[in-house]
């Protein structure tokens, strides 16, 4: 019988690594255990059906046995080789397994993408421990890789196809019928020949079948793809963007800042714009954000020596960038909504590669309710974000945190919410 290498990786995705991923991710467990059942067995069938190229095999090698989980979390942002593989084995098709996988497990893009980097590394990692501890040299790891092609068959849960996708060759490997969750049950091996189910009880699809004559994966399989097409157009159509959400009647009290900065307007935050979350390199470390959002901005500017070559802080106080997943809940100054902690984390990472560069945190409403009120609300905001950078050891960078209320709001109290929303935001600025 075959080794079933997803018994050797999900003993290292178990609660103890769902229960700290949800809390830096800020997501539900329930939420990343449904996406890591997703995400192994499609990065594990994508290194079997991508076993023989040079580069795959190089990032293994190369990986070594030190990117356990444990050690993952605080280092896969610098671990460049992962989203280098993940380039090998999904090519262009990496967002739309990231999409999928989030829409699938309730989190956000850029939770997803986070996950996936680090299920990633400890897949690769375990197949490197592995073949280091059978002296297994590049011939061998290619064939153990092969070998996975027939026991990950089915994998993927209820509710999630990567097939109708078409991520990767998938035509003898992931079923529409798969139920087991590979972090939380022990795949059985399926025997590498060709067979015909019928139809169960439960109405589930029966496997292809890839033997000639009138097959009913001849019109039903094409159905399928489109139907399922379909359904992912119309999740991406469906999403917006979240924006922040500030009531009249919130009474925070919070010290406001005696220094008034100017603020430039910044459409990216608009709500009615439909925007997936990309790679955005920093210094060859993927970051998962918006093209032309805060992340891509601030590392252009940075990367220009804009920043460096700023006289003083009079040159950088109008230039604000606004956040495109920091949210507030409902009445609250000191509780984020699910998903927002993956973009603080980005800026984390930002700061930390370049510790000379510092920063100032805003926060803004719109023009409806009480005016003192309001500042209050986005004081508290955005101090709440300055401790949590401090709390993530980038403190020394942040100088300051400023509420201004409505002072810088473009759009009418009378105009509809979703007009509003734009007003509605935490931005971040660079400071001298």
């Amino acid at each position: 019988m075959s080794l079933n290498l997803i018994d050797l990786i999900k003993g290292q995705l178990g609660p103890a690594f769902t229960s700290q991923t949800a809390q830096q991710l800020g997501e539900s467990e329930s939420g990343i255990s449904k996406a890591v059942g997703g995400l192994l067995p499609a990065v594990l069938g994508g290194l079997a059906n991508n076993s023989d190229k040079p580069e795959v095999l190089d990032s293994i090698t190369g990986a070594g046995s030190g990117d356990s989980v444990s050690n993952l979390s605080a280092n896969v942002q610098g671990n460049s080789w992962i989203n280098t593989l993940l380039r090998s084995i999904f090519g262009e098709q990496l967002s739309t397994l990231i999409n999928s996988v989030a829409t699938y497990a309730g989190i956000s893009s850029n939770s997803a993408g986070s996950l996936l980097n680090l299920v990633t590394g400890a897949t690769a990692g375990s197949v490197a421990k592995y073949a280091q501890d059978q002296n297994l040299d590049r011939s061998g790891i290619s064939h153990l890789l092969n070998e996975q092609k027939g026991l990950v068959s089915g994998l993927l849960p209820a509710g999630l196809s990567l097939a109708s996708l078409n991520l990767g060759n998938w035509a003898k490997g992931y079923g529409f019928d798969g139920n087991e969750n590979p972090a939380t049950t022990t795949p059985k091996a399926e025997p590498q020949v060709e067979v015909t189910r019928s139809v169960a009880d439960g109405g589930t699809f029966p496997d292809r079948n890839t033997s000639e004559g009138g097959s009913i994966w001849k019109w039903l399989l094409p159905l399928l793809l489109l139907l399922a097409a379909g359904y992912f157009v119309w999740k991406q159509c469906e999403k917006k963007e979240t924006t922040v959400t500030t009531t009249a009647n919130d009474s925070t009290a919070v010290n406001r800042s005696d220094t008034v900065d100017a603020y430039t307007g910044d459409s990216a935050n608009s709500p009615a714009e439909a925007r997936t979350d990309e790679n955005i390199d920093l210094n060859g470390v993927a970051l998962m954000g918006y093209k032309g959002g805060m992340e891509d901005q601030m590392i252009a500017f940075l990367k220009t020596d804009g920043y460096k070559n700023a006289s003083d802080d009079a040159v950088l106080k109008d230039q604000w960038y606004d956040f495109d997943h920091v949210n507030f809940k409902m009445n609250s100054s000191s509780e984020l909504e699910t998903g927002s902690e993956g973009q603080l984390n980005n800026l984390v990472a930002i700061l930390k590669a370049y510790p000379d560069a510092k920063i100032k945190i805003g926060g803004y409403t719109d023009k409806t309710g009480d005016e003192a009120t309001n500042v209050r609300i986005s004081t508290a905001r955005a101090n709440f974000i300055k401790d949590w950078l401090g709390k993530n050891g980038v403190g020394a960078q942040v100088l300051g945190a400023e509420g201004y209320g409505s002072k810088f709001a473009t759009v009418d109290a009378s105009a509809s919410d979703s007009e509003r929303a734009t007003d509605r935001k935490m931005s971040v600025r660079f400071a001298k």
